[in-house]
């Protein structure tokens, strides 16, 4: 079975090739600004986020494929914080961060095309960070790596020194719960080696 993943993210894709899951990527480039999506709240909104990018993806598909869509942001104080994309809301945004938890919802949305079957599903993991001070989050930020990834950090990479620990599943932290994954594919009436095993082309499509 081929494995659609719906998102431009390398984390999303080591994270499956860790796994021995080798997909196809499709950008779905979704507006993820659009009016719609502002008041929902953060967990609502990386499931709708998810739902449309599968949806997307798979309106490309002319064969059977298990398409995987996700979406994440970080939730602080009841707010949404996606990514800085500048380096003065990152550094604002670990200024804000230090010391303090937050909990990274991720959004999933599983289609298999063959079965005419849909999952949605979010996973949700709260994080604790150091107290960074100000020359580290300076240093940080100039690497560029928390411009584009949701609250500002990422588990798999630099900033993995300053997150003291975390409460839940630790691969939804990097984009994609794969223990929900392997439910999911079980659910579906596959077995997950069959899966984790499998070789996909690699290739990317932008949509």
């Amino acid at each position: 079975m081929k494995i659609i993943l719906a998102s431009a993210s390398p984390s999303r894709r080591r994270l499956l090739n860790s796994v021995g899951i080798e997909p196809e990527i499709i950008v779905s480039g979704v507006n993820e600004e659009l009016p719609e999506y502002q008041n929902l709240k953060p967990a609502e909104l990386v499931l709708a986020l998810a739902i449309v990018k599968a949806h997307t993806a798979k309106a490309t598909l002319n064969e059977p494929a298990i398409v995987i869509g996700c979406d994440s942001t970080f939730e602080f104080n009841g707010k949404s914080l996606g990514k800085p994309e500048t380096p003065e809301n990152a550094i604002a945004r670990c200024k804000e961060l230090r010391g303090k938890s937050g909990v990274l919802h991720t959004g999933h949305c599983f289609i298999d095309t063959a079965k005419g079957v849909e999952i949605s599903d979010i996973a949700s993991t709260k994080v604790y960070f150091s107290d960074m001070s100000d020359r580290e989050i300076a240093d940080y930020v100039a690497t560029g790596e928390p411009l584009q990834v949701a609250g500002g950090f990422t588990l798999d990479g630099l900033s993995a020194p300053f997150i003291e620990r975390i409460e839940g599943e630790t691969s939804n932290v990097i984009g994609l719960s794969l223990p929900l994954l392997r439910k999911t594919i079980n659910h579906l009436g596959y077995d997950w080696f069959a899966i984790a095993n499998s070789r996909s082309v690699k290739s990317e499509v932008t949509i």
